[in-house]
């Protein structure tokens, strides 16, 4: 009697697998989202990373030397050394 019973078992669980590869957790359209999402990611994940390097490649220039910070000084806030005179010269 046990023998009768075992391809029913088997049928069923086959059954439920079969349902979860289309519905369940794990599904192809679950998979097919989480995809669209990480490849979605990635994109934001590669735009950030452009935006790190060029703030570190800033970092590094503050850092190695002052040659910035005194243009940035003199051009955006006109500011001078002492005992310097500021000529401007306009066209």
């Amino acid at each position: 009697m046990g023998r009768r019973f075992l391809p029913l078992v088997l049928i069923a669980l086959l059954a439920v697998m079969h349902a979860q590869l289309w519905q369940g957790r794990g599904s192809l359209s679950s998979v097919k989202q989480l995809q669209a999402k990480l490849d979605a990611q990635k994109a934001k994940n590669v735009q950030a990373q452009l935006v790190n390097d060029q703030l570190a490649a800033e970092v590094r220039d503050l850092q190695e030397g002052l040659e910035m910070v005194e243009e940035k000084a003199r051009g955006e806030l006109g500011m001078v050394k002492p005992n310097e005179i500021y000529v401007q010269i306009t066209k």
